[in-house]
């Protein structure tokens, strides 16, 4: 199993971070999907932008709080846990200087690869796919002015 999590704090209000992540209708910012097919309320599949699907299911939800699905494709299976608090209260000082709401999300997968050649490659493809999601929300974030 590989575990990778990133941590990040976002110059946004925490509703609208939760808003765009949760989203399952507004996909456009990701830049790794090509579509998000929605099966039922707890269950969607996303496609790589080279069509490749991986199936989610919702396993717990407590609105602008956590989030989490297990989540399966062909080469591997894990779960999926975000975090989301409102951290503008923690530091009042650099909120007033600033003048915005500030959102701290953590985000941990924990996966199995099903092929062992790709055992050794996964924690190294998970950060670089945090990454890049943490990226496309920041972007996002910043030209929706979240």
């Amino acid at each position: 199993m590989a575990v990778s999590s990133i941590k990040v704090i976002l110059n946004a209000d925490i509703q609208k971070v939760w808003e765009v992540v949760t989203s399952l209708e507004d996909w456009s910012w990701r830049s790794d999907l090509s579509r998000v097919e929605i099966l039922d309320e707890k269950k969607f599949v996303e496609y790589t932008d080279k069509g490749y699907p991986t199936t989610f299911t919702v396993t717990d939800t407590v609105p602008c709080k956590q989030w989490e699905f297990d989540m399966e494709n062909d080469n591997m299976r894990g779960h999926w846990s975000g975090l989301f608090t409102d951290v503008s209260e923690q530091n009042e000082r650099a909120e007033a200087e600033q003048n915005e709401s500030r959102t701290e999300i953590v985000f941990t997968e924990e996966v199995y690869a099903k092929k062992p050649l790709m055992k050794p490659f996964v924690k190294a493809y998970l950060k670089k796919q945090q990454e890049q999601y943490v990226a496309d929300l920041k972007k996002c974030i910043e030209s929706r002015e979240v």
